[in-house]
């Protein structure tokens, strides 16, 4: 007797499955998309012979603020060029959301306690040392004490 009416069929519910592939598809495309942007193409690293790559798997936790300088002494933040004032203005919000971050775990921030992070310069080989040592002492004066300037060991 087929088609009897005892018969139970149990079919999975695929719903739950389809949401979280596609919640990690989703994920992934923007953790990819936040990476690419810290990395400007524009800017030609300067090429140093006692370049090394970073290896000290400590660093590789903290939080990084990476600013691109291009040849004229402007700054590239995600894809956008800003002037000297503009990049003050960015490194000052970045700087406030850091010790908000740090009110939020630790709960008390102590007077002249310096940033977590760390800032990644990423100048152009054409820029004046000038504008690096501006950004520079700007991050200093907002709280930022660990700096790494990258560059090529190879052309």
């Amino acid at each position: 007797m087929s088609g009897a009416v005892g018969e139970l069929k149990a079919e999975p519910n695929l719903t739950p499955l389809l949401d979280i592939v596609f919640q990690l598809i989703t994920f992934f495309m923007l953790v990819i998309n936040f990476s690419q942007d810290n990395f400007d193409s524009r800017i030609k690293l300067p090429v140093a012979g006692s370049a090394r790559p970073q290896d000290d798997a400590s660093r590789l936790d903290e939080d990084r603020l990476v600013l691109n300088v291009d040849s004229k002494g402007n700054m590239i933040f995600n894809g956008q060029v800003l002037s000297a004032a503009e990049a003050n203005a960015k490194i000052m919000l970045e700087a406030q959301i850091a010790r908000q971050n740090m009110k939020t775990l630790k709960g008390k921030i102590e007077p002249g306690e310096g940033l977590p992070g760390r800032v990644v310069i990423r100048a152009d080989r054409d820029t004046q040392f000038t504008y690096l040592f501006n950004l520079i002492n700007t991050c200093q004066t907002n709280g930022y004490q660990k700096f790494d300037l990258k560059a090529m060991n190879a052309p």
